[in-house]
Parts: structure tokens; sequence; C-alpha cells
């Protein structure tokens, strides 16, 4: 149950101005859609992340960890509980030899730029992924050839129970678009990332050429949470979509993007209802002209 001492006591451990009551989702969202979460914490450290966790646990209060909310669809009844937002302050890092640990909360973009400003190579396929460091380890994100299986060597972590675990090399169990720490639903603290020397103009040419790319394939000026489906084995979900002529299919605000069917786009005043109506549309549509079942890529969560 939520009530006004159980805020006082997440004010007392983050902070008054880190504690939002009813806050929208629709705010901490690349679709700009969601309905209202209970409470809302931004954490200012790992004690203090650590420190949430462990009263919501005491209190029996249910609580979602979110990154920068860009792989995420809230339902249009919001979130009942607490939302962890580990994006804006948990962002320190530190840069040691070929390798930059880093909190989970700091995005993909800027540990890119960092390997580059100390011309380390091997993560600019990541400047363009739009997450957080921890949900990019959790899924094992990737684009253009490139995967965090391939950089991450280290990540401190939390369980469901709120032990603090450490995960090396082949413990973390990265698979497509998956890892250990999903699978249990662990929390990830920092990881650590090797990366390999390099030149800096050249490191600098691949990040602009790959974000070109990115912006001529992909739908970048409107809301969506990037990819909605994993890539079936044998086939790209773009072309299926297409092949199906779902291309700028819609229903209330949400429509397959005519950029790049892989996409759903909020129009302006989407709902998360649409977005799933599209996203079932499709997948009954493909399933029926070519039997192959698209999974869902994209985090819906909350109440319908």
């Amino acid at each position: 149950m939520i009530n006004d001492n159980l805020v006082r006591r997440f004010e007392e451990i983050a902070g008054s101005c880190n504690v939002k009551v009813n806050e929208p989702m629709k705010s901490h969202t690349s679709f700009k859609i969601g309905g209202p979460a209970d409470i809302l914490v931004t954490p200012g450290s790992i004690p203090m992340l650590k420190e949430i966790v462990d009263l919501c646990r005491k209190e029996k209060i249910r609580y979602f960890i979110m990154g920068n909310g860009t792989n995420l669809l809230v339902r249009d009844k919001g979130i009942r509980g607490v939302v962890i937002k580990t994006a804006e302050k948990l962002k320190g890092f530190l840069v040691d030899d070929n390798c930059i640990e880093a909190e989970a909360g700091i995005l993909l973009s800027e540990l890119a730029l960092i390997a580059m400003e100390n011309e380390l190579s091997g993560l600019e396929f990541a400047h363009g992924i739009p997450g957080t460091l921890g949900g990019a380890v959790t899924m094992n994100a990737g684009a253009y050839g490139g995967e965090m299986k391939d950089v991450v060597v280290k990540t401190l972590y939390m369980t469901r129970d709120g032990e603090i675990k450490t995960l090396e090399n082949e413990q973390h169990g990265f698979g497509y678009r998956t890892s250990l720490i999903q699978e249990e639903k662990g929390i990830v603290l920092k990881s650590r990332v090797k990366l390999a020397g390099g030149d800096k103009e050249k490191i600098r040419e691949k990040i602009e050429y790959l974000a070109e790319k990115r912006k001529q394939a992909q739908p970048l000026d409107m809301p969506s949470a990037g990819s909605i489906f994993k890539r079936p084995p044998g086939y790209y979900t773009g072309p299926l979509i297409d092949g199906c002529g779902l291309k700028g299919f819609r229903i209330g605000g949400a429509q397959v993007s005519m950029k790049h069917c892989g996409f759903i786009v909020n129009t302006g005043d989407a709902s998360a209802r649409d977005v799933i109506d599209v996203i079932n549309h499709i997948k009954g549509t493909v399933k029926n002209k070519y039997g192959v079942e698209l999974e869902t890529e994209v985090k819906i969560v909350g109440e319908e």
C-alpha cells in the first residue's frame, strides 16, 4: 500500500527531488506513452539503489527497474508500486588501460564517446543504441554486427533477493537479446568493457558513418521503442512485415513505420492499447502468411 509515510521513507533515502508520486511514464519513455507510476525514484548511487530495493522488499512492494525507457512500453493504467530509474544519476565511470568500468545508468552513446576520447575502439556500434549500459548488458543489445557480449568482461549485479554478485566473461550467459541477468531478473549495477586501442579520428569516422546509416534507415524523428520484434532465425523482421503489406498500417495513433517496418511509431496520440493491437495484428498476419512466430523485443509492463 502506497501512503505518505512510505513516500517520506523513500525521500529520506533518495532526497525529495528524486521521488515523484503518480508520475506519468510517458515522460520517461521514448514511445511517449504510459500511465502513471505510483512512485518513481531516481537513486543517486549504487548503495542508494540497494537501500531502495531493500525497503521495497521489506515492505513487500512491487518494484520495477528501468534505464532510459527506450525499449519500454508502459500500459495505459501505469505501474503499481515503485519504479526505480537508473538513468540520469548512475553515470559514474573509470577508464583503466583498455577498459572502461561504468555504472548502469550511463547512456551507451555517452560511453561510446568516452571510449573515442580515450582512443579505444570496439564500442562504435553502440553509439546509436539509445539505452543505458545496464539495459544493454541485460538484453545483450547489439547493432551493425556488434553486441555487448563482444566487449563486456565483468558485471556487478543484484539478484531479486538483494544479494550482490559478480559475473565474469562467459558467466554472463549472453545469447541473442538475452543474458543470465535477464533470466534471473537481476539488476545491473555496473559493468566493465574491454576495448582495443585505436585511432581517434578513425573511431569518430565509424561512429558518424553508422549514425548516418541509422538515420537513413530508421524513423528517428518519431517516438518509438526501436525494433519491436526480435529477428526470427533465418529472416529479417522488416521484410516479413513489409511483405504482408503492413507498411503504414495504423490503429489509433500507432503506426507501422513507413521508413522501417520493424518499428512502430507514435504519430502523436497513441495509447499503449493502440501499440499492442498493432503488434498483435502484425504477429497474426506474419504467422498466417509465412508461418513465422514473431517475438516482441520491446518490454511491455504495467496494467491494462
